[in-house]
């Protein structure tokens, strides 16, 4: 058996063991078996030697080790309002088995949680470091197709293109969200994203900064985001995406709460009020969810700059 192999076969292992305790009540030693789990899945995750596992799959043994962290959580905090099920966790034992062959989509809408998150018992860490990366880190770091984004809190916005004779840039002024609960959402921000049909980057992804205005039931972005691709070079049945995020103390995560799009045939200059739909978002828009039947919206504002 290749080394690869006995690796993913002691994971299951762990995660069995794990999942036993849990469904006999052991809950200290299953909490143990969780995070110990989680940060070795962290560590391969991290790891910059030559991996047995590409980048997608170190991706997916990220979000598997922030279920296991938020099964952690559950069981040490009984009051918590959104527990993360010994059910749910269970979804995920065959992606640990055929990680490398897995190549569905996730089941949970989590990100991979950064290596700071986990600490597994007994294991000593610079406390003072891990409160600077706190501070610095409101959003949990991924693994795109183009190169890694700067922390949420600052936002990764990016300056507008030259310009090109005869083609059109886009700016969007995110204005607002409506949102029910606006005035609850922590560190709340947007990502940004250009999807073709098959939900691929075309663009590298962009992060607004935190915003920090909330009033009502809406919350204030005011920010301009530059579109990184002529407008005429965008693909047939593209589609701009803005993911909303917000931090989740109780689970030490960045979570996408809900998503909203605007298609090729919205682009034109003046305001725009797009629908928010429930998350996971759906880059592939085949199964769209509303998030609610309430006037809730994402208030946009379009400028098309062209030359010549």
């Amino acid at each position: 058996m290749s080394d690869v192999n006995k690796t993913i076969q002691k994971w299951h292992a762990s995660f069995r063991k794990g999942t036993d305790f849990d469904s006999w009540g052991q809950l200290v030693e299953a909490i143990d078996e969780y995070q110990i789990l989680a940060r070795q899945l962290q560590k391969e995750v991290q790891s910059t030697n030559s991996s047995d596992f590409t980048e997608e799959q170190k991706k997916t043994l990220g979000k598997i080790a922030t279920c296991l962290e938020m099964r952690s959580a559950s069981l040490q905090c009984t009051q918590s309002k959104e527990e993360f099920k010994l059910e749910e966790l269970k979804k995920v034992e065959t992606i640990i088995q055929n990680i490398l062959t897995y190549n569905k989509e996730f089941p949970f809408d989590v990100q991979p949680v950064p290596l700071r998150k986990i600490l597994a018992p007994g294991e000593e860490e610079n406390l003072e470091l891990e409160e600077e990366e706190e501070d610095a880190a409101a959003g949990a770091a991924t693994t795109e197709a183009f190169p890694p984004r700067a922390p949420a809190s600052q936002g990764t916005l990016l300056p507008r293109l030259p310009s090109e004779p005869g083609m059109s840039l886009l700016t969007i002024k995110i204005e607002k969200i409506g949102l029910k609960d606006a005035g609850q959402c922590i560190d709340p921000y947007m990502t940004i994203s250009v999807k073709d049909l098959n939900g691929v980057d075309l663009n590298p992804m962009q992060d607004t900064p935190v915003a920090t205005r909330k009033e009502d039931t809406y919350i204030h972005f005011s920010v301009d985001v530059e579109i990184q691709r002529h407008v005429e070079k965008l693909p047939k049945g593209a589609a701009i995406f803005f993911e909303f995020k917000h931090y989740k103390p109780k689970k030490r995560f960045t979570s996408t709460k809900c998503f909203a799009f605007m298609e090729m045939d919205e682009i034109k200059p003046g305001p725009i009020v797009i629908e928010l739909y429930k998350k996971p978002t759906d880059f592939k828009r085949k199964k769209l969810q509303l998030l609610t039947k309430k006037q809730l919206y994402l208030h946009l504002h379009q400028t098309l700059h062209k030359d010549g």
